[in-house]
């Protein structure tokens, strides 16, 4: 027996020994895989934009050419700047992003090749430049603007994945949806909804609730005095404007064409206005509020001060 005892025991002690060594190889061969965080391990993918054509990528693209503020703002913020080679002329912020003359609306497929990228996004009315940019077997992903703050959301997720920072487009996305949601919990509400004029331009082109930024105001149950008119952009006429008497007026036009409260208080007629008389007239920032990237969070934001202020009289 006790002969048995001894090689039952060198018989476990070599299977414990075994077991130990492939436990060993087991996290060796592992550890030699790809980590889970890595972002070239998430390609090939297929990138979708609703309504859009579909983009599949086999690697990763390290020369990202943005033809799209929105785009490249978004790109920034998810942590793929450094895969950006080349963005258009109206691409601001951030500021140290690599400007071009290039543009989304005249570029053609020649000029932007020149840039050697692996993908290129573009606005989605730019067809003529993805098809020569596709000819050439360069990826184009084109972006239409967003109608509300869901397909804004959508349109940061595809960008996080089409340049393999899913995770961080989805948290970016978590971030804006909390914190867009307690600026709108924690707005006072009036017992009447407010009524507003949102000015893109001096010749008072505007937004109507049917735009991604009208879809910002509603957010507040805000009234649009421009939705009696057809499109999302249409021109309303100083008597229009006048005769509504909005509550507040935003002014989205305030760098690119100067205009101020004090030169919206010299309008003829304007002196009579509400919004005039009890300053609720909103300089906005042009850019933060005609795209739909991560600061519409600072839209969100100035409307609701706006709002409250309106009602403290």
């Amino acid at each position: 027996m006790t002969g048995f005892r001894r090689l039952a025991a060198l018989l476990l002690a070599a299977l414990a020994l075994l077991s130990g060594v492939t436990a060993c190889a087991t996290r060796q061969h592992t550890s030699a895989k790809a980590p889970a965080d890595d972002p070239a391990a998430a390609f090939p993918v297929k990138v979708e934009v609703p309504g859009q054509q579909p983009v599949t990528l086999v690697n990763q693209p390290k020369q990202i050419v943005s033809l799209s503020p929105t785009a490249t703002e978004t790109l920034y913020a998810i942590g793929a700047g450094d895969q950006v080679v080349a963005v258009d002329k109206y691409s601001n912020h951030p500021a140290d992003a690599p400007k071009t003359e290039l543009s989304g609306f005249t570029a053609d497929a020649g000029a932007v090749a020149q840039q050697k990228p692996d993908l290129v996004i573009a606005p989605d009315n730019a067809q003529q430049l993805a098809e020569g940019l596709r000819a050439i077997d360069v990826p184009v992903l084109l972006t239409p603007a967003a109608k509300n703050l869901d397909e804004a959301y959508q349109q940061i997720e595809a960008l996080g994945q089409a340049s393999g920072h899913g995770t961080q487009a989805e948290a970016l996305t978590g971030k804006m949806r909390r914190q867009i949601d307690e600026i709108v919990r924690n707005t006072p509400k009036p017992p009447q909804p407010l009524t507003y004029f949102h000015e893109v331009n001096p010749d008072l082109y505007t937004a109507t609730s049917r735009s991604f930024v009208g879809s910002v105001y509603d957010l507040f149950g805000m009234q649009n005095i421009a939705d009696s008119a057809e499109g999302e952009f249409p021109q309303l006429s100083a008597e229009h404007v006048v005769q509504a008497n909005p509550n507040l007026i935003f002014l989205a036009d305030t760098k690119c064409c100067g205009v101020t409260k004090a030169k919206v208080g010299e309008r003829p007629g304007w002196g009579t206005l509400d919004a005039v008389q009890q300053d609720h007239v909103v300089e906005l920032d042009d850019d933060v509020a005609s795209r739909w990237g991560p600061r519409v969070v600072d839209l969100v934001r100035a409307v609701s001060k706006a709002v409250t202020k309106a009602q403290r009289g």
